[in-house]
């Protein structure tokens, strides 16, 4: 069922040690800043539950993953306040997936835009289907994909992570993805994606809880400064978004949407 909630929904179950996380937005799964805080503070909250191991990272529906942050509110960005305060949404949600001491498994199964990107590549482990084609449009826009950048290229190397920057309106398909490092595997359909995803929570979830508490910590070993870092990307995008150039794309973007 997919929500209809202007601000989105949030919705964590947890059973045998594994919390699935779902969020969900009636506008392709794109996240508004309140949603953005929730999924922030549902991490935080997970990561010092002693009932949970590992946990899952999904959205609604059979469609779009994510399409990443909230359009609408992009477009009514007035001020530098703002903009830094709305680009720090994907900042807080990144950070608080590295610091998190569970696991997460990404569960991707379709097309992801922009911050979503980002939100995969902080997992810790993605698996996905056929249909979950990758792109940054950021730069097509004026701005660029300044603060999730650190986290794509952490996990897709640099070459990857500007080939998608500058080819802002091409999707890369999943295997593409998977061949650069995003996906550890894809699938051809739902059903053996989450069939594998729930397999593999299982069974990570049966390994000492300590252990991938330290794995993981070596796993983002070097990025400590990423609290700064992605605070001042947030600053960047927040001062391009107010931009001439963005501006003038994103009313042209909304004269061929309606």
């Amino acid at each position: 069922m997919n929500t209809t909630r202007q601000n989105g929904s949030l919705y964590t179950h947890i059973q045998n040690r594994i919390a699935t996380v779902e969020f969900g937005h009636p506008a392709s799964n794109s996240f508004p800043s309140e949603l953005l805080v929730r999924l922030t503070n549902e991490l935080n909250l997970l990561s010092k539950n002693d009932e949970v191991s590992i946990i899952i990272l999904k959205s609604e529906g059979e469609k779009a993953f994510c399409a990443g942050a909230s359009f609408d509110e992009l477009v009514a960005i007035k001020n530098l306040e703002e903009g830094k305060q709305f680009f720090s949404g994907f900042a807080n949600v990144i950070n608080a997936m590295r610091t998190c001491e569970k696991l997460i498994i990404g569960r991707v199964q379709g097309k992801t835009v922009g911050g979503g990107v980002g939100l995969i590549a902080a997992c810790d482990y993605a698996l996905a289907t056929e249909q979950a084609a990758i792109k940054l449009s950021e730069i097509s826009i004026g701005i660029g994909p300044f603060v999730i950048a650190p986290a794509i290229e952490r996990k897709m190397g640099l070459a990857a992570l500007s080939e998608m920057t500058l080819e802002a309106t091409s999707w890369k398909n999943a295997y593409w993805a998977k061949e650069k490092g995003l996906y550890a595997n894809v699938f051809e359909t739902i059903k053996e994606l989450d069939d594998e995803v729930q397999l593999l929570a299982l069974k990570f979830a049966s390994y000492n809880p300590d252990s991938l508490k330290e794995i993981k910590k070596v796993f983002w070993q070097n990025t400590n400064h990423w609290n700064e870092l992605l605070s001042e990307r947030a600053s960047i995008t927040g001062e391009l978004v107010l931009s001439e150039f963005t501006k003038n794309a994103l009313q042209n973007f909304l004269k061929h949407k309606s």
